[in-house]
């Protein structure tokens, strides 16, 4: 009676214990069919005498250790771990994917300066004054400026009663959008710190734009600065300031601009306002002689040559634009600017040019330098009635150049209009390359200090630096590591005039004449005594053989 009891109480406690089992595992099936005593401890098993304990277990056991092998097998054990160098790689490819995914590269248009443009001079890429949007921000250089900013945050505040969550909460849903505009995402940045830098640095461009259009007297009278305020009230430290805005790396997205100036105006959906203060503003950085004011540049327009009439379809101010450096780009490529039209033998060469965008420095020789032009008979003259720097003609061997100003921050300008154009490759149309053709064509034409002595002489480069060698080695640094092919240029056509012209063997004899024989007066008066002189000769020459020959009856 006493051995059945234990049994029954065995067997109760073994059913018990195997759906606990159950439950904790969470199984979706039965369990194995073998009986739910084999789950025990073989001592408790032996010590309870359950009936074939023992062969049960020895038999267990067997199975057990037949079964070890299967279990190891790859359909049922787990997959051996990676190495830490695989999973590292692994990571990487994972990153890259999100990257990926996430990266919208078709609204890039804030980069970073490709390393191999920038070494040489990483001061003309980089802010030294104020950084604009993210990828300065926080500089410890640059923090002087920062409360300038927010003076400039608080005059706008309270010169429209607007509390700051009004542009806070109205930038917020585009967040994204104006993250993926730069190079690198900016994911460091966080949200509330990221808006906050878009509205600090929008504000203070935007006060700039709009005080400067009346100079001191518009900070002053119109947005209620102090005259003597040591940034608002146009002191020196305004150049600095321009100069740093036209950066690359230093620049917010237009529409950006567009939303702050809007909800400052109570019309939020405003835009292209933002473009037209940029022109303005940036005008003093034009490589031309003198501002050019809004009067100016209607008479400018109106007295294009009547080929331009066919190109008006061409405006580069027509589209939307992406930040300031893409506006004053544009402002210099503006309404009027079209490439000339490549011969039809450059037609197949460009498009299997286009297909590889190489640095290949052989196919970025426009022209000869202006010692060997000059050798050939080619001149260069000033062209006037334009201030298209850019627009460059020939005609019957004279290159007509315009004016062309060189001051301290030419450099700094040329060369992020350069990587601009080298980044962004949705301007691979036609003006796609235009700074980067001119100083290419620039190039070519200015080997040495005489160059440039000969084309300052000429009134066509205008300079400020210290001697004719600084202005030939800038022209010749501006290009290094570009990448460039002349038959996607617009000055191709003019190129293929200027060689042809070159390779005229007429054209040199009569350069050569003129250049030995035709310098001064006391040479040409030389020069015309030997021919008259050669011309005695040969009469008396011909009338002594005419005597001799019919002597005189």
């Amino acid at each position: 009676m006493v051995a059945v009891f234990n049994k029954d109480v065995l067997s109760w406690y073994l059913i018990t214990l195997k759906l606990k089992e159950t439950v904790d595992a969470n199984l979706n099936k039965s369990p194995s069919p073998s009986p739910h005593w084999q789950a025990l401890p073989r001592s408790l098993l032996v010590a309870n005498g359950t009936p074939g304990a023992a062969e049960t277990l020895t038999r267990q056991d067997r199975d057990q250790q037949a079964a070890a092998p299967a279990q190891s097998s790859p359909a049922h054990s787990p997959k051996p771990q990676d190495p830490e160098w695989v999973v590292t790689i692994r990571g990487k490819l994972a990153q890259a994917r999100a990257e990926e995914a996430a990266c919208p590269w078709a609204r890039l248009s804030v980069y970073r300066v490709p390393k191999s443009l920038r070494e040489g001079d990483e001061r003309a890429y980089m802010p030294q004054v104020v950084s604009i949007g993210p990828l300065h921000a926080g500089k410890r250089r640059l923090r002087e400026m920062e409360r300038h900013k927010w003076r400039a945050l608080h005059h706008v505040l309270k010169r429209t009663g607007h509390d700051v969550t009004a542009y806070l909460d109205a930038l917020r849903p585009m967040e994204e959008r104006v993250r993926s505009c730069y190079d690198g995402r900016v994911a460091w940045m966080p949200a509330n710190d990221f808006a906050q830098c878009l509205v600090l640095d929008g504000t203070f461009v935007l006060e700039l734009f709009r005080g400067a259009l009346d100079g001191a007297k518009g900070f002053v009278d119109d947005l209620g600065y102090s005259r003597h305020d040591p940034v608002f009230a146009m002191r020196g430290a305004m150049h600095a300031i321009r100069s740093d805005m036209i950066l690359l790396e230093n620049q917010i997205p237009l529409f950006v601009l567009d939303l702050l100036l809007g909800i400052q105006l109570g019309h939020p959906e405003q835009t292209g306002a933002v473009a037209s203060l940029a022109v303005r503003f940036f005008d003093p950085l034009m490589p031309t002689d003198t501002p050019l004011h809004r009067k100016d540049r209607f008479k400018l327009e109106s007295s294009v040559d009547a080929d331009a009439a066919a190109a008006a379809a061409f405006d580069p101010l027509s589209n939307p634009m992406l930040h300031c450096l893409d506006v004053f780009r544009r402002s210099l490529l503006r309404a009027g600017m079209q490439p000339t039209p490549p011969p039809a033998a450059r037609l197949w060469l460009k498009k299997w040019s286009g297909l590889r965008r190489v640095a290949d420095k052989r196919r970025q020789q426009f022209v000869h330098c202006v010692s060997e032009l000059r050798e050939a008979g080619i001149r260069c003259r000033r062209r006037r009635n334009t201030d298209r720097f850019w627009d460059i003609r020939f005609d019957k061997g004279v290159l007509h150049i315009p004016r062309i100003l060189i001051h301290d921050g030419s450099k700094a300008l040329f060369l992020n209009l350069i990587a601009f154009e080298q980044c962004h490759m949705d301007i691979a149309t036609p003006g796609g390359n235009n700074i980067t053709s001119y100083a290419i064509f620039m190039d070519n034409l200015i080997n040495s200090a005489e160059d440039v002595k000969y084309l300052h002489d000429r009134g066509i480069i205008e300079h400020w630096l210290g001697s004719d060698g600084e202005v030939a080695e800038l022209f010749n640094r501006l290009c290094l590591e570009v990448v460039f092919d002349i038959n996607d240029s617009y000055l191709s056509g003019l190129s293929d005039q200027v060689n042809r012209y070159y390779d005229h063997k007429w054209s040199t004899w009569v350069a050569s004449l003129q250049h030995n024989y035709f310098t001064n007066p006391w040479a040409i008066v030389s020069v015309v005594a030997g021919v008259f002189l050669l011309l005695l000769t040969m009469m008396q020459t011909f009338y002594s053989a005419y005597s001799y020959y019919r002597p005189p009856a």
